[in-house]
């Protein structure tokens, strides 16, 4: 197969010459660009394009991390990154790390070995300080209120906002053993549910139910058992989930348990599954979420921090 060497010897040009037409370089007369694509088009030559990409110091890839490939949440949100890297002629890999910090790494050194332009981090379980060195390298964009930082960008919603006005919500309604499920406990998410939570009970005092590493519609039944084995029973859920709201909403049905009678729900993301089954949920526009994190890597954002509004959908769960 001719190489550019070959292309430039039969087309009577400079192997520079070829390698700016190759790279669309401006500097180029008509008549010797013309040569150079004929003599191409002749020997069927196909361009390198990651040659071509690390000439010119961008691999047009963009890396994501998930903790979980398969998690609803994550799964829209990467449904929003695809259309925009789409749209802007780019590709990205995805990297799943299951809240391993080893793989976290990884993705970091991809950035920093220009393996990637850029790094989308969903959710992660190193420190945003260990993340933020990596920003030399390529932009960083988190899923997380990282106002203030002035090393990496972000796009989220105001989880604390959030959880107080759906604590509040529920209070409004009558309820009063207000509890709530979350997947992992750190997290800066998860941070500031659990001060919203502590802020909400300093002024409404009562006993606490917490509810950890629920992810899944399975996760509803673990904690529905839970319930059940214990003397002291929550009136009302805030489950930071849809699909573990399902599943827990499923559960109840099975153990003859009312809802909203004996314990009402609240969910968050406003998933398919949730408009099926009538939950009340916040809504979290999470494809929008994945097309924002997108424009930001890709440095087409305004502000290097943008945040989202949550809406609250009402239905038959409260």
């Amino acid at each position: 197969m001719a190489n550019i060497r070959d292309i430039a010897k039969m087309a009577g040009v400079s192997v520079t010459t070829v390698s700016r037409v190759i790279n669309k370089h401006p500097y180029v007369s008509e008549e010797k660009r013309h040569a150079v694509l004929k003599v191409m088009e002749a020997v069927d030559y196909q361009v390198n394009r990651t040659a071509v990409s690390l000439s010119q110091g961008k691999a047009h890839l963009i890396g994501v991390v998930v903790p979980f490939a398969k998690h609803p949440f994550f799964g829209l949100m990467i449904e929003g990154i695809a259309k925009q890297a789409v749209e802007n002629h780019y590709h990205f890999v995805l990297i799943q790390t299951n809240y391993e910090e080893s793989r976290e790494q990884e993705a970091l050194d991809m950035l920093k070995h220009k393996q990637i332009d850029g790094l989308i981090i969903c959710s992660h379980i190193m420190d945003l300080t260990e993340i933020e060195q990596y920003q030399q390298y390529g932009t960083i964009v988190v899923c997380e209120n990282a106002e203030g930082n002035q090393k990496v960008e972000s796009v989220y919603v105001d989880h604390y906002q959030s959880f107080i006005d759906a604590l509040a919500y529920l209070y409004q309604k009558g309820y009063r053993k207000l509890g709530y499920c979350i997947g992992r406990e750190s997290g800066s998410n998860s941070y500031f549910r659990q001060r919203a939570y502590q802020d909400f009970l300093r002024h409404h005092p009562q006993k606490k139910f917490v509810f950890t590493e629920n992810y899944y519609f399975e996760d509803g039944q673990k904690i529905v058992d839970q319930i059940t084995r214990s003397k002291h029973k929550p009136d009302a859920l805030l489950v930071t989930s849809d699909v573990v709201a399902a599943g827990i909403f499923t559960a109840c049905q099975n153990a003859q348990i009312g809802i909203p009678d004996d314990i009402a729900l609240i969910g968050f993301d406003n998933q398919p599954i949730a408009k099926m089954m009538g939950i009340t949920t916040f809504e979290i526009p999470i494809v929008t979420m994945g097309e924002r994190l997108f424009l930001h890597v890709l440095g087409m954002a305004d502000e290097p921090h943008e945040k989202l509004s949550v809406t609250l959908i009402e239905r038959k769960t409260v």
